[in-house]
């Protein structure tokens, strides 16, 4: 069975975060996906926004608490989850969530109404690290910096399979 949500959309209030009683975060994000339908008939174009509740855990969370605000543009991938609660009237109410197993901060950098620096299109980074070999001096706020230089290495020479082989296919 899967059980596999992927998202785009936009974060439409400021997420919650909040730890729990054993020190882990958590993070609640509303994030709205909205789709454009045309009718051919009418020549008129029609919204519809779909609201989402996403819920990050750990490492996610912290991200979202550093980097993400109302406006935010946001990837997701995760799992639907259906709880069941009771009320203020003690009735049972059911809410659907999903689970993030995956997210990336999407936009440019200056879309960012975190401001500062983000994770940028590389989504989570574990340790907070370098991505990609790119570094900021420490003088710089923001951006990228230049990749240190690398030595230009000759390319392989490409294998050349024997003319008898008969997986030789040009596709």
């Amino acid at each position: 069975m899967i059980n596999k949500v992927i998202l785009v959309g936009n974060v439409g209030i400021d997420p919650e975060v909040r730890a729990i009683e054993s020190g882990v975060k958590v993070a609640r994000v509303r994030l709205a996906t909205t789709e454009r339908i045309f009718n051919r008939q009418t020549n008129e174009s029609t919204e519809h926004t779909e609201w989402h509740t996403v819920i990050l855990w750990r490492g996610l969370a912290d991200v979202v608490d550093r980097f993400v605000r109302k406006g935010s543009q946001l990837y997701i991938e995760g799992s639907l989850r259906t709880r069941e609660w009771m009320d203020k009237e003690n009735q049972k109410r059911y809410t659907t969530e999903i689970i993030a197993s995956d997210m990336k901060l999407l936009g440019k950098r200056s879309d960012n109404p975190a401001g500062g620096q983000s994770a940028g299109q590389g989504g989570y980074q574990p340790q907070g690290g370098v991505q990609g070999g790119y570094a900021a001096p420490a003088s710089q706020t923001g951006g990228y910096a230049q990749p240190a230089a690398q030595p230009v290495q000759p390319a392989a020479a490409p294998v050349v399979p024997p003319a008898e082989d008969p997986d030789d296919l040009p596709f």
